[in-house]
């Protein structure tokens, strides 16, 4: 009971914050609740006999494993702002509303989000990308951005769990003591009917919902977007030099680096008047290029004026804007490090185990601790490694071959981390594509169905692999 208070503290909190702050909840309201939720496990740690310098300790361990994260985050809003500025952004969403068309959005989003993140291996840069291209042309279309984002989400994130590129795919299997590939061909068991299904509602929902969108404003938005920016498909050599960077293995921080770098480039380029209107500069091209790339990368930038119906289509806020969800991370894994320090994670999982009676519940409850470390230690690798090192052994005990722990991992650590606005993935999507957790969450049809899909096969004993005698 002891070890459930500072988790009891958190939900309360949480729960209250969004019923006085609303939307508003993670701009410091919930960073609050997280640091009061943390203040309690410290408490109880000292009163377990753990020292403050070892609780800081955790802290520092927590926040370190984070920093690659801050960094992205960092760098996807600057990439953003020269991707923006140099038309590359408008470029996709201009050719998007040429070529797709309400119906088949839906579906066509969540099948791009997928290849582009099979191509990449990461879902992060999937959704920095292309994502906000599609969300945009979405939302030009009359779909709700919430469903959209979760179109594109879900995409991302089947894509992420099936690319030998990923470092979650890698990560698994690792903890769970087997192959990359035994993986990959494993887990397809369970990730293509969950992203079919995901599909299918995703057509239905085409089909089925109305729109406010009218060819009318759809050629009023490309008629804005032609008159602001040069657009052609040469710009879009940008992203897909971005692309072919991760496909060849380059680590996402210098590859996100890079295309920033690049954006700028095309933006002075191809895009003088934007550079002369974001720089408000005349007569010096060269310092109003830089001046122009430098306020993209950190500050907000606005193509049109306020009030414009595009305005927030074509406005992006660079590294400036990522600073709430650093500051919400920074929280998130300061609860996590010194829930992890004391053991009171750990002591909460293992009470757990007791009630494994069957292979169904074994891998039920190993889903459930994944959402469960998702929702607390607020980091995806964690709900992917701690649960990973806690049932290894339990597994081969009852038979089982690692793969099933490693496809179970990933079927739901991975992929509901998305959708807690806490975690640093639910922070990071949120921020990037501008829309709220609580607004996509429901339409992230694939994070929903993959657990449920693992848990069914467990139950029912489909497909579950046994480790071999002798």
């Amino acid at each position: 009971m002891l070890a459930l208070l500072p988790i009891m503290v958190l939900v309360a909190m949480l729960v209250l914050n969004v019923k006085i702050y609303g939307e508003d909840a993670t701009y410091g309201s919930n960073q609050i609740a997280l640091l009061m939720a943390a203040a309690v496990a410290a408490v109880i740690g000292i009163r377990l006999k753990y020292t403050w310098n070892q609780l800081q300790e955790g802290i520092v361990k927590s926040i370190k494993s984070a920093l690659p994260a801050l960094i992205i985050l960092l760098l996807i809003g600057s990439l953003a702002g020269t991707w923006m500025i140099s038309g590359v952004v408008p470029t996709m969403i201009y050719y998007g509303l040429k070529i797709l068309n309400p119906t088949i959005f839906l579906f066509a989003a969540c099948i791009v989000s997928a290849i582009v993140a099979v191509a990449t291996g990461s879902s992060w840069s999937t959704i920095a990308t292309v994502g906000l291209a599609l969300l945009g042309i979405g939302t030009v279309l009359g779909l709700n951005e919430g469903m959209v984002a979760g179109a594109i989400i879900s995409g991302a994130y089947f894509g992420d769990k099936m690319s030998p590129l990923s470092d979650t795919t890698n990560l698994a299997p690792a903890m769970a003591g087997t192959d990359l590939f035994t993986h990959i061909r494993y887990m397809a068991l369970t990730t293509i009917p969950s992203i079919s299904i995901t599909l299918i509602i995703f057509l239905i929902l085409g089909f089925t919902i109305s729109t406010e969108s009218n060819p009318a404003n759809v050629e009023s938005i490309l008629s804005t977007i032609e008159s602001k920016f040069y657009i052609s498909p040469v710009l879009f050599i940008v992203p897909a030099i971005v692309i072919f960077l991760i496909i060849k293995k380059v680590s996402a921080i210098p590859a996100l680096f890079i295309g920033t770098i690049i954006g700028a480039i095309a933006a002075i380029i191809f895009q003088p008047k934007i550079i002369e209107q974001v720089s408000t500069v005349s007569g010096d091209y060269l310092y109003a290029s830089y001046k122009a790339s430098v306020d993209a990368m950190f500050g907000s930038v606005s193509i049109l004026d306020d009030g414009h119906e595009m305005k927030k289509l074509l406005s992006t806020k660079g590294m400036e804007g990522m600073m709430n969800t650093i500051w919400l991370i920074i929280c998130a894994m300061i609860f996590g490090g010194i829930m992890e320090a004391c053991g009171l994670l750990q002591k909460i999982t293992r009470s757990i185990v007791t009630f494994v009676k069957s292979t169904g519940s074994l891998i039920a409850t190993t889903a459930s601790t994944c959402v469960f470390f998702n929702a607390t230690a607020s980091d995806q690798y964690l709900a992917i490694v701690v649960p990973g090192r806690m049932f290894a052994d339990t597994y081969k005990e009852r038979g089982l071959a690692p793969e099933n722990l490693s496809r179970t991992l990933e079927d739901s650590g991975t992929v509901t981390s998305v959708l807690f606005p806490w975690n640093t993935c639910g922070a990071a999507q949120s921020t990037v594509l501008q829309v709220a957790t609580g607004e996509y969450a429901l339409w992230c049809f694939f994070n929903w169905i993959s657990p449920i899909m693992t848990v069914i096969y467990g139950y029912f004993n489909i497909r579950i692999a046994r480790l071999k005698k002798g």
